[in-house]
C-alpha cells in the first residue's frame, strides 16, 4: 500500500497490510497469553504499564518525527506524543480505586439471609480500530484502560498514517509482559474486517458510514462496539457574551488542527444583537492565521492530512456560495508544495439546506447563522442527525448552562469550545448518530471492559421444593 506526504503530496511510505490469516495468528498468541496477564493483580498491571511510560518517553523524539510526517504537523504531533505517557499514569493512578469500588464484598441483598460479591472479567481480547486524524491518542485512548482492565489488546490504526507505528512498537518491545498483550496491526478496510471477526469487543472511531459497517459486523460476531464516530457540533452565542472574545474562542474552537476533530465547532448561532462585531472580529482574527507553509515550525493551521478531505470541503464551500452564502475570508483548497491547504474560511447568510451546515465538514470551515430569540437558535442546533458536542458562549455559566442543558449533544463546553479535547474525566454520550456505548471518558472508560459476575451467597438453609407445595399457599388469594 502506498502512503502520501501531507506536506509534499508525493508517496513516501510504503506498508504491507496484515491479511486475515495475519490477523487471526495476531489474535490467537493475544487470546494465549491473556489469562496471565488477567490473572496479575491491578498492582502488578499497573507497574508494567508505567515502565510502558518510561519506554514511551525514551522513544519519545523518534515517535514524534515519524508521526509528524504522518500528519503534516509539529506541535501537535508533540502534544499527542506527550500525552501518552500522561494518560497510562492516570489510570494506573485511578485504576485499582476503580476496580476496588466496583468489586464489593459481602453486601447484604434485598433478602435478609442473602449477601453477593462481584468479581469483574476483562473481555479476553480488545480490539480498536482508530482514524487517521489524531493517530497517537485514537489509537491508545481505549486500548490503555482495556490493558489496565486485564484485556489483551490488538490495535488496527489508520493506513493514512502508519509510520509512527514501528517507533511505538520498539517502545512495546522493551516492556516484554506487555508484548506479550499489545499488538499494533497495519491494513486498509480488509485488515479491520478481520479484526472485528476476531476480537471479544471492539471500539471504532471514524465516519457514520463506516461506523455502520463495523456496527453490522460486532452485531454478526455477537460482541459489543463502542462507536465515536462524526460530529457537526453547534456553538450558540447569546446577546450577554462578549463578542470579540466569543470570536476568538469560536476560530480557535474550530480550527485548531485544521479543524480535522470530531469535536470541532463547526456551526455558529450568534444572538442578532452582537452578530455584527461578533462577525466583523471573527474575520479579523481568522486573516492573522498563518499557514504553516513553507515553515512547518512557523504559524498555526497546517495541510489536510487526507487530501480528498479538502476536496469535499471545497465542494461544500462552493455549494455554499451557489446558494446565495457569502465567504468572507479564506474559502479557496490551495496545493503548496505538494499539500492541500484551507485558510480560515468563514461564511456568511449560510442557510440549514447548506452541507457547511447539515453535513460534517473536518476542516477550518466557519458558517455563521444570526438568530433573533434563544428558541430558534435550540431548534437550529439540535436539527442534526449528530450529536456529539456543542458549545454555549454568555455572560455567565448559568446563562449558558440552562441553554446548554436543552441541546442534544453528549458533552456541552460552558463558555468555551471543543473541552472535550481537553477534559477526559468528564463520563459523557454521543447521541443520535455521532455513536453508541458506553463513555470513554471517566470512569466507564476503564469499567466497560468488564464484565461483572456475582457470587450469591446463600447464609441460612437453601428452600426445598416442600417449601413451595401448592398447600403452603392456600387462602393467600395468589399474594
Amino acid at each position: 500500500m502506498k502512503v502520501r506526504n501531507p506536506r509534499t503530496g508525493e508517496i513516501d511510505h510504503i506498508l504491507e497490510p496484515v491479511d486475515r490469516a495475519g490477523v487471526a495468528a495476531a489474535a490467537k498468541r493475544l487470546r494465549k497469553n491473556q489469562p496471565r496477564w488477567a490473572a496479575m493483580s491491578i498492582s502488578e498491571r499497573s507497574t508494567i504499564m508505567l515502565r510502558w511510560a518510561d519506554a514511551i518517553e525514551k522513544h519519545a523524539r523518534a515517535i514524534v518525527e515519524q508521526l509528524t510526517v504522518d500528519t503534516g504537523r509539529a506541535g501537535i504531533s508533540a502534544i499527542e506524543v506527550g500525552s501518552l505517557p500522561d494518560t497510562i499514569r492516570r489510570w494506573a493512578a485511578q485504576a485499582p480505586d476503580i476496580i476496588a469500588r466496583h468489586s464489593p464484598s459481602n453486601v447484604a441483598s434485598a433478602n435478609p439471609t442473602v449477601e453477593y460479591s462481584t468479581q469483574l472479567v476483562p473481555f479476553p481480547l480488545f480490539g480498536a480500530i482508530a482514524p487517521w486524524n489524531f493517530p497517537i491518542i485514537l489509537s491508545t485512548i481505549d486500548a490503555i484502560p482495556a490493558l489496565f482492565a486485564g484485556c489483551a489488546a490488538l490495535i488496527k490504526p489508520s493506513e493514512i498514517t502508519p509510520r509512527f507505528v514501528d517507533p511505538l512498537r520498539a517502545s512495546i518491545a522493551e516492556v516484554p509482559e506487555l508484548a506479550d498483550v499489545l499488538e499494533i496491526v497495519l491494513g486498509d478496510a480488509a485488515t479491520g474486517e478481520a479484526l472485528v471477526a476476531h476480537v471479544d469487543y471492539v471500539c471504532f472511531t471514524g465516519s457514520v458510514a463506516t461506523g455502520r459497517k463495523v456496527a453490522v459486523a460486532a452485531a454478526e460476531a455477537f460482541i459489543p462496539a463502542n462507536l465515536e464516530l462524526g460530529g457537526k457540533d453547534p456553538m450558540i452565542i447569546l446577546a450577554s457574551a462578549d463578542p470579540v472574545e466569543a470570536a476568538k474562542t469560536a476560530l480557535r474552537a474550530s480550527i485548531l488542527a485544521t479543524g480535522q476533530a470530531c469535536q470541532s465547532i463547526e456551526r455558529l448561532y450568534v444572538a442578532r444583537e452582537i452578530y455584527d462585531r461578533f462577525l466583523e472580529t471573527l474575520v479579523t482574527e481568522a486573516e492573522k492565521v498563518r499557514l504553516n507553509y513553507p515553515d512547518m515550525n512557523q504559524g498555526e493551521i497546517g495541510p489536510f492530512i487526507f487530501a480528498p478531505q479538502g476536496r469535499k470541503i471545497g465542494e461544500q464551500i462552493a455549494e455554499a456560495k451557489a446558494k446565495g452564502a457569502r465567504v468572507l475570508t479564506g474559502g479557496t483548497v490551495e496545493t503548496l508544495g505538494g499539500g492541500t491547504y484551507l485558510r480560515p474560511t468563514v461564511i456568511a447568510n449560510a442557510t440549514p439546506d447548506m452541507a457547511v451546515i447539515r453535513d460534517e465538514s473536518f476542516g477550518p470551515v466557519l458558517p455563521v447563522i444570526a438568530f433573533d430569540n434563544v428558541e430558534d437558535a435550540i431548534a437550529q442546533a439540535n436539527d442534526s442527525i449528530y450529536g456529539l458536542s456543542a458549545a454555549v458562549l454568555a455572560g455567565t455559566a448559568e446563562e449558558a448552562k440552562a441553554v446548554g442543558e436543552r441541546l442534544e449533544a453528549g458533552a456541552i463546553s460552558i463558555n468555551d469550545g471543543s473541552m472535550t479535547a481537553m477534559v477526559w474525566d468528564a463520563e459523557n454520550s454521543s447521541f443520535k448518530m455521532s455513536g453508541m456505548g458506553p463513555s470513554r471518558m471517566g470512569e466507564s472508560g476503564l469499567t466497560r471492559f468488564f464484565r461483572q459476575q456475582a457470587f450469591i451467597e446463600q447464609t441460612a438453609a437453601p428452600a426445598r421444593i416442600q417449601d413451595f407445595a401448592e398447600e403452603n399457599f392456600a387462602g393467600s388469594n395468589g399474594q
